[in-house]
């Protein structure tokens, strides 16, 4: 299925990251879904990402985190000789999974444990970008009050 958002870029400015994400994100819907994992939001601004990763050692995993990428792959090394599996049904192969990350999120932690990989993630947003109250005055503005005093200076000169 293909979402077409031509009508939203006519109307919007500023929206492009979004869009791109959105129509990157319904077309890969179909792709490879290996490893399966969860997405938890645990608080107001924390997250966890779970993989299964099971028969991955730790050194076998890499995790990169990017500005706005989080980039997760697992190498399995095919040094052993292929053994006479009469079933496979546990994957054990290779794989690079991608999670598009807010601006201002970063990995906080992560540990590998019976098989599962978690990794968490928190939102901080600087001081500089967070919401402030502004205070508010009355009477004249300050430029206005220092223009004010001027002209009067200026009439007690002319006079």
């Amino acid at each position: 299925m293909r979402i077409d958002l031509t009508p939203y870029r006519r109307s919007t400015i500023g929206f492009d990251r979004l869009f791109d994400l959105l129509e990157a994100n319904s077309r890969g819907a179909s792709a490879e879904n290996y490893p399966p994992f969860n997405l938890e939001r645990l608080a107001e601004d924390r997250y966890r990402i779970t993989l299964a990763v099971a028969g991955f050692s730790r050194d076998e995993i890499e995790i990169t985190a990017q500005q706005n990428m989080l980039l997760v792959t697992g190498k399995k090394d095919d040094k052993t000789g292929s053994p006479n599996f009469l079933h496979v049904g546990i994957a054990n192969r290779s794989f690079e999974r991608r999670f598009e990350l807010a601006d201002f999120v970063f990995v906080e932690d992560a540990r590998l444990n019976d098989g599962l990989l978690v990794i968490d993630l928190v939102r901080e947003v600087p001081e500089a970008m967070k919401p402030k109250t502004i205070a508010i005055k009355t009477g004249q503005p300050l430029a206005a009050v220092e223009h004010h005093a001027d002209d009067k200076a200026d009439e007690a000169k002319a006079a």
